[in-house]
């Protein structure tokens, strides 16, 4: 058992990890077997994220000092939170796909940027494209205009070089 040092000390390493993170996931991990969760560790690790089994008893503690204690309900049986740092669509794609090939996964609650967020509307989110797609998306938005700009200026341009060209013959012919 632990003491009461290294409790804090889990404690403390809870707030920083939240505090950090730009998304927070809780999930009930109960009926997974340990390959699972380490094969669920291993894609988030690659993803940027991180997986861990947390005492509800500690989290609630680390909880209520970062904004979060929205999240308490959500404490009750066995809980594993995944962190996302850096893109945090990311994660919550990773275990929402996780979770639908692992009945034993189930996602509870989870928090995007400091917004609680309920197990439908990480679901939802999952369901959108990546940043890279939809930037693409928003950049051919703005090429389109340009192109049909750029069409219609080498249109006139050819148009003026047919009839230069048929001037040109016709003063030629006569």
């Amino acid at each position: 058992m632990a003491n009461r040092k290294e409790k804090e000390k889990m404690v403390e390493a809870l707030r920083e990890d939240l505090s950090k993170a730009k998304v927070v996931v809780l999930t009930d991990y109960r009926g997974l077997t340990v390959a699972q969760i380490n094969s669920l560790r291993r894609i988030l690790k690659e993803e940027g994220a991180q997986y861990k089994v947390v005492k509800n008893t500690l989290m609630r503690l680390a909880v209520k000092e970062t904004g979060l204690e929205k999240l308490e309900p959500y404490l009750e049986g066995p809980t594993a939170i995944a962190y996302g740092y850096d893109e945090p669509v990311v994660p919550i794609k990773v275990l929402v796909k996780f979770a639908k090939g692992n009945d034993n996964l189930s996602i509870k609650a989870g928090a995007l940027e400091g917004n609680i967020l309920e197990e439908s509307d990480l679901r939802r989110i999952s369901e959108l494209p990546t940043k890279e797609v939809l930037l693409g998306k928003t950049l051919g938005c703005f090429q389109a205009p340009l192109r049909g700009f750029l069409s219609v200026l080498q249109g006139n341009i050819l148009n003026l070089v047919y009839v230069l060209n048929a001037v040109k013959e016709q003063k030629a012919n006569v």
